[in-house]
């Protein structure tokens, strides 16, 4: 299986990239982050990818970072979530945003998904909590686990991850104990920073 390809560009498409490493040219689809962060025919690009393997087919997606890769895959594995319906989603929500709309139940937040309406973006709703974990992942994502006794550092880089700022984190962490389940305390942390958010 591809897990990741360094490159060059030999060509851009509308939602395609060709890139050639070692002399073998990889099409690889790509997101409007990934495409944009691509550069010009000729730069170099690293792409994490995602290899899918059908009966009548393999494609190939690449993403910039670990985390979207990490956040795609964990899509897929929600029902009647494919690679396209993935994609679309990370189109319009980067994987920091679809945390904090998962913790707020946003369902009008996933709708501006292309093609998505009220009753699929309830049943994603329910889907991609229970598939994402919103404290599981974002632990994940930062490289932090279940407790230990950094629980504040592991917490802020979390918070962090999700694309929260300093002085947010600050406020969140500053009211939660020293030691513990630290998916348990970023899911308190969650409630309470959106709670403020939407206030």
């Amino acid at each position: 299986m591809i897990g990741s390809l360094r490159g060059r560009v030999l060509d851009r498409l509308l939602d395609e990239l060709l890139v050639e490493v070692g002399g073998v040219g990889y099409r690889v689809t790509v997101g409007d982050s990934a495409l944009r962060a691509a550069g010009s025919v000729g730069t170099e690009v690293l792409l994490y990818v995602h290899h899918h393997v059908r009966e009548d087919a393999e494609t190939l997606y690449g993403f910039g970072s670990l985390v979207e890769l990490r956040c795609f895959e964990a899509m897929l594995g929600a029902n009647r979530v494919g690679p396209s319906l993935a994609l679309a989603i990370l189109g319009v929500h980067d994987p920091a945003a679809l945390q904090r709309l998962l913790a707020a139940g946003d369902i009008d937040a996933l709708c501006l998904v292309p093609g998505v309406g009220a009753k699929t973006a309830q049943r994603l709703l329910v889907e991609l909590q229970a598939r994402l974990g919103v404290a599981d992942f974002a632990a994940t994502a930062a490289g932090v686990g279940p407790s230990g006794d950094g629980v504040h550092s592991d917490l802020r880089a979390a918070l962090g991850q999700l694309g929260y700022r300093d002085d947010e984190v600050s406020r969140a962490v500053a009211g939660m104990p020293a030691d513990g389940d630290v998916s348990e305390l970023l899911r308190e942390a969650l409630r309470q920073l959106t709670g403020t958010r939407q206030r």
